[in-house]
């Protein structure tokens, strides 16, 4: 049986990214989930910017356009609290949403369902891009987590690194419902027109990566790689939305190096649409996910449904997607040893591009998972049932 509808309940879905404003995992998450959740449930959406017809839009305050951009964030969950009078759950997404589902929970009396995509104690890189707006963004994570009434973590070991980081937290309160992937959208295709105008040779093996330009994301960990990595490969990197000055400005310097020493380097800086990823991701001979912290990591689901093997690091929650010598390679990472890691990662993807039938096995079983345990449809089931349970527990 498919799970069933909830009747009579109205939730609060708070978020900074919601389609077509999405730069992130967070973003890809609540815009698949949303209108599966709209199947069974009940669901207003608020998030930031611009209007949308099925999302109230919230901004800063003006007033405060020269000051730090963590009060920017807290103007508008002000305004998204406010906003939550009639909802019957609050449930929000990332710390730029959790100060909103927690004043929610004070000022209108309704449980907070909060879920973890990434930890502030976890990324103290952020620092670098927030200044003291980090200790602020931890500070309102902290609060929201301890006194929310369930937290969904969106992995096994983003569940572990929950309960580490917050061990006030009664485990009983932290769920697991894992991200998903719409295998519809994410599918193998044989156009080749967006790799053709990118300057990407389609009959030459791809070695690729699709992510922010973030510390998180350990784009720098593969560009270091790519030297030692097979010049008859191309190594395509669809990387954009840097974090701050400093790391677009590293990369920029560390990608010309790599572009002086081998051929078949092409870096797509623009955040690109999902018709163009796709064609890139299905002609890809090994997509590569080098992340020093991924509490799931759905671009690896979406290599995977697109047929695509993965070589990626052992982090977080990646190990319960990526099947170790099944569905890609992983290697393994320490931060005392990044040297080994970024040579690990260079001899997983020489491997695969050395034994082109093994990298097409891995791929077909990578989507044939994909397909099998991560419906859209079973997350949003899963998320009402954690809804269900916070309402009855706060009744």
């Amino acid at each position: 049986m498919g799970p069933t509808t909830v009747t009579g309940v109205r939730i609060g879905l708070l978020t900074r990214e919601y389609p077509p404003e999405v730069y992130g995992g967070a973003g890809v998450h609540v815009g698949f989930l949303v209108p599966r959740l709209r199947e069974l449930v009940e669901v207003d959406v608020h998030a930031f910017g611009g209007p949308r017809p099925d999302a109230t839009a919230h901004t800063p305050a003006l007033e405060l356009a020269g000051a730090n951009a963590a009060l920017g964030v807290l103007s508008a969950d002000l305004g998204m609290a406010a906003a939550l009078g009639g909802v019957d759950l609050a449930h929000s997404h990332t710390w730029y949403a959790n100060l909103a589902g927690h004043l929610a929970k004070l000022l209108h009396g309704v449980p907070h369902v909060v879920t973890a995509h990434s930890l502030e104690p976890r990324r103290p890189w952020k620092a670098e891009q927030l200044g003291g707006g980090y200790r602020v963004s931890s500070w309102v994570e902290r609060t929201a987590y301890e006194a929310a009434d369930a937290v969904i973590a969106v992995s096994e070991g983003m569940r572990a690194d929950v309960l580490d980081c917050y061990p006030a937290l009664d485990p009983a309160r932290v769920h697991v419902v894992r991200n998903g992937i719409d295998t519809r959208e994410y599918r193998p295709v044989d156009d080749v027109d967006a790799l053709v105008a990118n300057g990407i040779d389609p009959d030459r093996p791809i070695v690729a990566f699709v992510g922010r330009i973030t510390r998180q994301k350990g784009v720098g960990h593969l560009v270091a790689a790519a030297h030692r990595i097979s010049p008859e490969a191309q190594v395509v990197l669809c990387a954009g939305a840097p974090d701050t000055p400093e790391i677009a400005e590293e990369t920029r310097v560390a990608v010309a190096e790599l572009s002086a020493a081998r051929p078949g380097v092409v870096w797509l800086q623009g955040m690109l649409p999902t018709d163009q990823v796709k064609q890139i991701l299905s002609r890809a001979a090994v997509f590569v996910c080098p992340s020093v912290y991924e509490p799931l990591g759905i671009v690896n689901l979406e290599a995977m449904a697109c047929g695509t093997a993965v070589v990626a690091s052992d982090v977080g929650g990646i190990p319960e997607v990526v099947r170790d010598g099944e569905t890609g390679l992983l290697v393994h990472y320490d931060a005392s040893d990044e040297a080994a890691f970024r040579t690990g990662l260079a001899d997983a993807v020489n491997a695969l591009l050395a034994d082109p039938a093994r990298a097409a096995a891995f791929g077909a079983a990578g989507r044939e998972r994909a397909v099998r345990e991560f419906s859209w449809g079973t997350v949003a089931g899963q998320t009402v049932d954690v809804y269900r349970a916070a309402l009855e527990n706060t009744r």
